[in-house]
């Protein structure tokens, strides 16, 4: 059985049936953990939670690890780095990453000065995109394996 970048977890799952019983106990309802593993099970198509379980991975599939080399844009300046760090965020789509640039990366929209960065950090979704945007409606990261 293979998966992709976008099939999520059973933690994930999980996850979403607590978020699930905490947003019914707020509007007053009861809800078992249970029955509320089973409702999500089945907003992702599957029969129910057993299906699920045994369909999913336990484990998000990382695209990013420590230690890969990388290339991209920061700040619409292509760059060639390796990340020193990463982090998968709670939402389980999103991961925090530290990257080293091979060579200083200069950040200033005009030349008239430099404002070099050795070393960045941000936030991008599995596909390396930043949903944080530049004026300009570019992304303020793009990051792709080397």
């Amino acid at each position: 059985m293979s998966f992709s970048l976008d099939t999520p977890s059973a933690q994930t799952l999980k996850s979403e049936a607590r978020a699930l019983r905490a947003e019914r106990e707020r509007a007053g309802e009861t809800l078992s953990h249970g029955a509320a593993l089973e409702q999500v099970a089945r907003t992702h198509g599957y029969r129910d939670w057993n299906t699920a379980r045994a369909a999913l991975p336990d484990r998000v599939v990382s695209p990013w690890q420590v230690g890969m080399r990388v290339t991209g844009l920061y700040l619409d300046q292509p760059f060639a780095g390796m990340l020193i760090g990463v982090q998968l965020l709670g939402n389980m789509q999103s991961y925090t990453v530290t990257i080293q640039f091979d060579e200083p990366v200069n950040v200033t929209p005009t030349f008239m000065f430099a404002a070099l960065r050795h070393r960045v950090v941000s936030t991008v979704d599995i596909h390396g995109i930043s949903s944080a945007m530049r004026g300009n409606g570019n992304p303020q990261m793009v990051l792709r394996r080397a």
